[in-house]
Order: structure tokens, then C-alpha cells, then sequence
């Protein structure tokens, strides 16, 4: 099942809270400033979880997708990297860009078993609780 499959491009834009919170602007703008500081919460947490070992990316694409329950900035947001992700998919599976990449893997894996062997001829191999001082 793809991603187009389950969120059609032609939903509506705009807020998605219950009639009883839009029927008042005050009410309605209070339920969008918590949307708002919820989602930025979740976006500084994938932020911060992108140098550490954890799903940033993840993390904040769902940040992104509690802001678009309201905002329509994020909506659009969210439709345009659907859609750069359902090409890069699409692509990822072609099987001339397969044979490409695990070509230029191999490549990548011989250069570096290559520059290894060379420095272990070089210096040799000291382990660290092998050294003497």
C-alpha cells in the first residue's frame, strides 16, 4: 500500500478540529496554539535526536504531521515530501539504479579493505592493552 493510497492529495485544506472548537475564535485559537506548541515540542525532540542514535527524521516528520491537523503551511508541507518520498522510492527500486549502487558499494568496500590492508602492512597491529609504555 503506498503512502497516496491511504492519504489522498485531494483532501481539503485547513483545520481539522471538532466543530464544537471552531465554532469559537477564541476557543479555536487556543486549540491551535496547543497544536502549535505540541508539534513544536515533538520537531525540538527530533531535532535534538539527530545527532544521537534515534529516529529524528521520524520524529519530526511526526511533528510536522500534528501541525498539519491545523495548519495549512504544514499540510502542503507534508504533501510535497510525500510526494519527493514516493519518487525517491519509486527510483530507489529500479533495477538500473540497484545494479548502480551495489556496484559503486562494492567499489566503495574494495577502497576501503584496500587503504586497511595498506596501513596494516605499514604499522602493523597494536592492540591498546598490548602497548608498551
Amino acid at each position: 500500500m503506498t503512502v497516496s493510497a491511504t492519504v489522498p492529495a485531494d483532501r481539503p485544506l485547513g483545520s481539522r478540529a471538532p466543530a464544537c472548537v471552531r465554532r469559537s475564535r477564541a476557543l479555536h485559537l487556543c486549540w491551535q496554539t496547543g497544536v502549535f506548541l505540541a508539534g513544536l515540542v515533538v520537531v525540538v525532540v527530533g531535532v535534538v535526536l539527530l545527532p544521537l542514535p534515534g529516529p529524528g527524521w521520524v520524529v519530526i516528520f511526526a511533528g510536522m504531521a500534528l501541525w498539519a491537523t491545523e495548519f495549512v503551511w504544514a499540510q502542503l508541507v507534508l504533501r510535497w515530501t510525500r510526494r519527493r518520498v514516493t519518487e525517491a522510492a519509486r527510483r530507489a527500486l529500479d533495477p538500473r539504479v540497484r545494479r548502480r549502487n551495489l556496484a559503486l558499494t562494492g567499489a566503495a568496500a574494495a577502497l576501503c579493505v584496500a587503504l586497511l590492508s595498506a596501513y596494516l602492512r605499514q604499522y602493523g597491529l597494536v592492540l591498546p592493552w598490548a602497548v608498551d609504555r
